[in-house]
Parts: C-alpha cells; sequence; structure tokens
C-alpha cells in the first residue's frame, strides 16, 4: 500500500478535542454546526469549517437526529418494468364521472395494457370497491387468456388498489403488484394519460350523467373508438388493437413503401430521409432517467 503524505490542512487532535469539548457545551449542545461556527466567528473565534464540524461530530458518533421533528426518510425509487409485447405489463385506475346530481358520481374502473396503450378491461359502478375490482381483473386475465403468466399490475395507492380482496385475488391469478411512491403524482402515466383522453373527447357530457346505463353505454362507446380507430401519437399513429395484435410492423412497413414512392416521384418535397416508419420498442414503466444512468 503506498504511503501518503498527511494533508498539511488537516485538523490536529488537540482541535478535534475542542470541537467535541465545544459542541458538547449547554449552549452549543442543541444546535448545529452551521449555527456554531457562525455563533463562533461572532465571538472573534474560528477553529474549523462547518463541514469539518459535521465530520468530526460523526466521527465521535455524535451526529444524530434531535429534537421531535420526525427523521426525514428516504423514498425509495420505484421498481422498473418493461414491456417487451403486449400482457406483460398493465397499469389500472379509478376515475370519477359526476352525475347531473350535485356531489353524486359513477366510478370508472380501467384497465390498460401499456405495451399496446389497448383497454383491455373496464367497468362503470356506483362505487368504489376492491371486490369489483378483483372481478374485473379475473374477467380481463381470462378474456386476453393469460390466467397463471407471468404479468404485473401497476396502480396507485387507493383504497381498492390495496384492499385484502384485490391482492389476494392477485396472488391467486399470479400477478406481480407494482404501486405508486407516496406522495408522487407521476407514477401512473399510462391510465392518466387515457382519462385526460376520455374528459377531453367533444361528446364528453360536461354537464354530467343521468344514470348508470347512460354513463357505461358511453364508456363502451370510448373504449371501442379509442382501441379500434384511434390512432395514437406514442406508438407511431397506429391503433391500441393493431398494436396489441402485432401488427402494427406490417403496417408502418406499409406506410414507409407508400412514402419511399412518393418521395421517389417528387423528390423535390423531401430534404432527407422519408418519416421514420420502425415500430416502437419495448416499453419502461417507471424507467431509470439519463441522468442518473450517468451517475
Amino acid at each position: 500500500m503506498a504511503s501518503r503524505p498527511v494533508p498539511k490542512n488537516k485538523l490536529t487532535q488537540s482541535e478535534h478535542e475542542q470541537i467535541i469539548r465545544l459542541c458538547n457545551q449547554p449552549e452549543f449542545a442543541s444546535l448545529p454546526p452551521s449555527q456554531i461556527v457562525p455563533t463562533l466567528m461572532d465571538n472573534g473565534c474560528y477553529i474549523a469549517s462547518v463541514s469539518s464540524f459535521y465530520r468530526v461530530l460523526k466521527h465521535a458518533n455524535q451526529l444524530h437526529h434531535r429534537g421531535r421533528s420526525k427523521v426525514r426518510r428516504k423514498i425509495a425509487k420505484p421498481t422498473t418494468y418493461k414491456a417487451e409485447s403486449a400482457n406483460e405489463v398493465w397499469s389500472w385506475d379509478i376515475t370519477y364521472c359526476a352525475s347531473v346530481v350535485k356531489g353524486q358520481f359513477y366510478y370508472l374502473y380501467m384497465i390498460e395494457d401499456i405495451y399496446s396503450r389497448k383497454i383491455v378491461g373496464y367497468e362503470v359502478h356506483e362505487s368504489e370497491c376492491g371486490y369489483k375490482a378483483a372481478e374485473l381483473l379475473q374477467r380481463t386475465c381470462w378474456r386476453e387468456k393469460i390466467a397463471n403468466k407471468p404479468l404485473v399490475l401497476h396502480s396507485d395507492n387507493g383504497a381498492p388498489m390495496k384492499s385484502v380482496t384485490m391482492k389476494v385475488k392477485m396472488e391467486e391469478l399470479g400477478i406481480a403488484s407494482s404501486y405508486n411512491r407516496p406522495r408522487v403524482s407521476n407514477d401512473n402515466p399510462f391510465s392518466e394519460s387515457t382519462f385526460r383522453t376520455l374528459k377531453y373527447r367533444p361528446n364528453w357530457p360536461s354537464s354530467g350523467f343521468k344514470s348508470l346505463d347512460e354513463v357505461q353505454s358511453w364508456v363502451h362507446s370510448f373504449v371501442d373508438w379509442y382501441n379500434n380507430d384511434h390512432k395514437h401519437s406514442r406508438i407511431k399513429f397506429v391503433t391500441p388493437s393493431q398494436r396489441h395484435q402485432g401488427i402494427d410492423g406490417v403496417i408502418l412497413a406499409k406506410r414507409k413503401l407508400i412514402l419511399e414512392a412518393a418521395k421517389e416521384k417528387n423528390p423535390l418535397r423531401w430534404s432527407g430521409d422519408v418519416q421514420n416508419c420502425e415500430a416502437e420498442g419495448p416499453v419502461t414503466l417507471n424507467p431509470v432517467r439519463d441522468i442518473e444512468v450517468a451517475a
């Protein structure tokens, strides 16, 4: 092991002891170094920097949380899941649908595949309930024929999402759970984006729905449009159903042929290559940011 010279600016043992002695004096015992050092300087005394005080106290095992405030809690980073094909990662949530009666709402339960953006399951009820959510999940798994296949279901931390009934049903179906971090509002962007699309449709009844049958009929019509007619911007403008079926690559390849033929016919209208028609790749839930990767 290489021998390194002692830094010239290293605190001496007597300075260490002086710092410990000062910090344990009654007038400083309840103050952090960021308060102690300026106070000492105001009295014409300087021993070391604030960071040096912290370092010495830590070395002496005297740097602990004090006071009645709660200890700052580290929020764990969310688990990252990657969907490389349909029916690998689902996102679900519940949203309010107002009625014409003030204060009364209907509740739309919706499950979406994050890879294809297809709404694979939905129901409207008059209340929020873990039992109804569990039934919807089971029926959706049967419809998609994925019972006992690896699947991750992501949601927020609402009561129906974390109900015992829902957790038992997920365990029975072999589904792994994924939840938003506490007090983090953007961990479930797929469901929130779809709800925004739903409520900003031109025919959304802003004055409210008159009955449960009316909202069920409206949502059924929306889901049919969203899955089969709506060309989604995040999947290269194919429909969610087309991507769910795995035919988006074929459709996009045909578009590329059309564009290349048009460019050959009139090349002056293109300054570079034709539009990128490659199918979108895997979709990641809670991706690691580039800054974290670099670190």
